[in-house]
């Protein structure tokens, strides 16, 4: 007996399809992809992609939103854990870096696009985002230099985006199916920030 095909629901299908606009705004830009870009990546026509999203705003609205829910949910219950400034600092890092697992597309087309989208009133959350993630970091660096887990002489701004610049840029190279693990490079990543790369002479 043959065991008729399954086919794929709506929520399943539209879901491919959200997949599929992330990677092409990765990979080709917000401005020079278009709906009908994306729906020949998909195998469809144009007219049918519209059956699933009235837009490639909408496409990315969601794709951007659903991973900033994840990232944020995930930054909260690292703050509600009351941990002290490197634990929380490691946690951030490590957050950062599943979500990036998660979502790389997405991740890639909010480094990119961002600047460009938050002015739009469909996008604001973008810049809201960004604000909320400078003062979460940075409140972590502070507390650091506060109880003498991080350096005295630290340059908070600096090194916020240091940290910034260094975690999301990952994006770019980092693959989930890679050689490491996005636990392992966050691991390495938080060693070589807060211990450094250098030997440290041996005393005598």
């Amino acid at each position: 007996m043959v065991t008729p095909k399954k086919t794929a629901t709506g929520a399943e299908r539209r879901a491919e399809l959200l997949a599929t606009a992330a990677e092409v705004f990765a990979e080709l830009g917000y401005n020079a992809t278009t709906v009908r870009t994306i729906a020949d990546r998909a195998g469809m026509l144009a007219g049918s992609l519209y059956y699933h999203f009235d837009s490639k705003e909408s496409m990315a609205d969601e794709i951007l939103s659903a991973f900033l829910t994840d990232l944020w949910a995930g930054y909260q219950r690292i703050e509600e854990a009351e941990r002290g400034p490197r634990e929380t600092f490691e946690g951030l890092v490590a957050e950062s870096f599943r979500q990036m697992e998660r979502h790389r597309p997405a991740v890639a087309i909010y480094q990119k696009e961002a600047r460009h989208l938050a002015p739009q009133e469909r996008f604001r959350y973008l810049a809201d985002s960004q604000e909320r993630f400078q003062k979460l970091w940075t409140r972590t660096l502070e507390r650091g230099v506060a109880d003498g887990s991080f350096r005295a002489d630290l340059d908070i701004p600096v090194a916020y985006r240091f940290v910034r610049d260094t975690v999301w840029v990952a994006a770019v190279w980092f693959r989930p199916q890679g050689r490491k693990s996005a636990a392992q490079i966050a691991e390495q990543y938080t060693s070589m920030v807060l211990d450094g790369i250098a030997t440290r002479p041996v005393a005598g």
